[in-house]
């Protein structure tokens, strides 16, 4: 019998969240193994690059923050929304997931070994207490921590900053999954969200970066992206810049 299109769930939140899995990647790209073993550092730092000359930053640390957030960004999202909308945790093998420092979301990540098919089928949201400890796995131990060492390679940047970013990527993923589900009929999976952002925020190494309370996500550090002209971001940790106000010039 065929299906009704009205039958069939919607399309997944896009954007950060999305990931090729069809096709192959681009010669500029490099799989995250090779970026993590040291093997892609100037890869890595030609991102850092230009990142900092798009944000006009004249400070490496502050374009090196903002380019391990947007990678972090990917990564987060992609691991949560996957979980919460298949009901699984997905490998996400950095051996077999490729990243274009050239490109950016969604077209910066492929996948050159397909997720398997979800077992409860789409819509089903997964058990938070089963997929805490294979996520936490995935997303810190798989990516975060060796991003977190790779960018700290190749620029000065501190390290609880770039675990502070984590947190942030987290948040966002959070918050742009939340309004994804309530606006498109997935309510069920709504608190699946939230339980699996604060178990997660609440496993070393990222315990201490953040605070979570209801729907009010903040983190402890900056990522400096003020420095670059830029403000504060939503989550930050200052309530006004720390940059000193600019004297009138008549007085």
């Amino acid at each position: 019998m065929e299906s009704r299109a009205a039958d069939r769930p919607p399309e997944g939140p896009g954007g950060f969240f999305a990931l090729r899995t069809t096709g192959t990647a681009p010669g500029s790209a490099v799989t995250l193994a090779s970026l993590y073993a040291g093997d892609a550092d100037p890869v890595l730092s030609s991102r850092i690059d230009r990142v900092g000359a798009r944000l006009g930053a004249r400070e490496r640390r502050v374009a090196a923050s903002v380019a391990q957030l947007g990678l972090a960004a990917r990564l987060c999202s992609v691991a949560l929304g996957t979980t919460v909308l298949r009901g699984e945790v997905p490998a996400l093998d950095p051996a077999t997931l490729w990243w274009d420092a050239t490109a950016g979301s969604p077209d910066d990540l492929w996948l050159t070994a397909p997720l398997t098919p979800p077992r409860g089928g789409p819509g089903g949201p997964p058990e938070p207490k089963t997929c805490v400890e294979p996520l936490a796995r995935t997303v810190c131990e798989r990516h975060l921590r060796p991003l977190v060492a790779a960018v700290r390679r190749v620029s000065p940047v501190s390290e609880r900053l770039l675990w502070g970013n984590a947190a942030s990527a987290l948040g966002g993923a959070l918050g742009q999954l939340t309004a994804w589900c309530v606006a498109n009929g997935r309510p069920e999976c709504v608190s699946a969200v939230h339980q699996l952002t604060a178990a997660l925020l609440d496993t070393a190494p990222l315990r201490g970066t953040a605070t979570l309370r209801g729907a009010t996500f903040r983190r402890r550090t900056c990522c400096l992206y003020y420095r670059a002209g830029g403000g504060l971001c939503g989550d930050c940790v200052f309530d006004t810049s720390p940059l000193p106000r600019r004297r009138d010039a008549a007085r």
